[in-house]
């Protein structure tokens, strides 16, 4: 009987079906977007983002609380409190300096003489002018005098034989009423009286007409004459102009005439300083001249001393963005001054009061206080619009667009240009 073999072995029964595994796969590629992402992110943070700046050329300050001291410190220059200045009235050739440039003056020094031959020449011809019409006036007032006098005498005469014939006329009343004379004497005697009234009424008013024509005549001659005389002064006082003398007691100043120079009318011959006040004038930013008013306060520091300070003029015009103030004195000045000297004032513009703060620096005048580069990213600033308040020397306000902390570039932004991204580089 033939044996049947055994079946071969194979392994099939061993194998057995394993299910895919999904979720690994996954992980893995998310573990592969990760660090592709991490690896971009880390190759674009060493990629330059915006205007590349060295960290050496800009400050950078943090935005911190404090006090804002609301003064600020201007550069202010001391100036005598009271000038007087020296303009020439008149023309001339200088003919004698009789003073110098710093020298202490007394009122009615003589400082120096001018000579104007035509000057002279018009004094003389309105003094013969003045002297013709005083004789003018004396002929007159003599004419009148005389007229006046005529005329009393023929009033006195007229008067005298009005009494007469008013005498007469009274007797023939008397006579006719006894019937010695006619009624027709009576009558020419009547009119006789009657004309030598006539007569006198006459004189008189003939007298009055003249005496008024007369009077106006002087009146007239008399104010042309006044008119002659303040031309005799005035040219008297052009002809004393060119004889200088100091106005009042004080130091002269800006005087540098040369014997033999020609002087114009209205040139600048120099000033009279008061030697012994002084005032000080400072050229302010112009971001302060709605601030800066008359009376505001302030003081100066010199050898150790503070001395009060208050705010007198203040000249709005703006020039080169600055415009000036004088301060005076209000408690003693300085023993020690001199003109021109400079000093460090300060000025108190309002109280303290708790703010947000930063340094003072060229970034408020280059963005207008409107935005500011603050620090973003790693080393990258970004440029945002902020709002600024109150500044002085050394600090500026922060109303809005910042927080305590913010890193803020407070150099100068005009290298910058346009840009709105900086990345600092070492």
């Amino acid at each position: 009987m033939d044996q049947i073999p055994p079946p071969a072995v194979t392994g099939a029964a061993m194998d057995a079906i394993v299910p895919r595994r999904r979720g690994r796969l996954a992980l893995h590629i998310a573990i592969g977007a990760i660090a592709v992402a991490a690896l971009g992110w880390t190759g674009w943070q060493f990629v330059p983002h915006g205007l590349q700046v060295a960290s050496r050329d800009v400050r950078i300050a943090r935005v911190e609380p404090g006090v804002f001291l609301d003064d600020i410190v201007v550069r202010a220059s001391a100036e005598p409190l009271n000038s007087i200045i020296l303009d020439s009235v008149e023309s001339g050739r200088v003919e004698e300096v009789l003073a110098r440039d710093g020298q202490a003056v007394k009122k009615g020094d003589l400082l120096f003489r001018l000579s104007n031959p035509q000057r002279n020449l018009e004094l003389l011809a309105r003094q013969q002018e003045h002297a013709q019409q005083i004789s003018n006036l004396a002929n007159l007032q003599m004419a009148q005098e005389a007229g006046r006098t005529d005329h009393q005498r023929r009033v006195a005469d007229l008067e005298f034989a009005l009494e007469q014939a008013e005498k007469a006329h009274a007797r023939n009343g008397r006579l006719a009423a006894k019937g010695f004379i006619s009624q027709v004497a009576l009558e020419e005697s009547v009119d006789k009286l009657a004309q030598q009234r006539r007569v006198l009424a006459e004189e008189k008013r003939a007298m009055d007409t003249e005496e008024q024509v007369r009077g106006r005549a002087l009146r007239q001659m008399e104010s042309a004459i006044g008119g002659l005389q303040a031309g005799l002064r005035l040219v008297g006082a052009t002809v004393d102009a060119l004889t200088v003398r100091a106005p009042a007691d004080g130091t002269l100043t800006d005087f540098h005439l040369q014997v033999g120079e020609t002087v114009k009318t209205d040139q600048r011959i120099g000033r009279i300083d008061d030697p012994q006040r002084f005032k000080l004038s400072a050229q302010i930013d112009e971001f302060y001249l709605s601030r800066v008013a008359v009376g505001r306060h302030g003081n100066v520091q010199q050898d150790g001393k503070t001395y009060q300070l208050r705010v007198a003029t203040v000249y709005p015009q703006i020039k080169d963005g600055r415009f000036t103030a004088e301060m005076v004195f209000t408690q003693g000045q300085p023993e020690v001054i001199s003109p021109g000297q400079s000093m460090d004032a300060q000025l108190t513009l309002g109280e303290p009061a708790k703010a947000l703060l930063l340094p003072s620096g060229a970034f408020v005048n280059d963005s207008g206080g409107a935005w500011v580069f603050v620090l973003g990213v790693g080393d990258r600033f970004d440029k945002r619009p902020v709002r600024l308040g109150r500044r002085n020397n050394a600090q500026v306000e922060v109303l809005s667009g910042l927080a305590a902390g913010d890193r803020v570039i407070i150099s100068s932004y005009t290298p910058f240009g346009k840009a709105e991204r900086l990345q600092l580089t070492n």
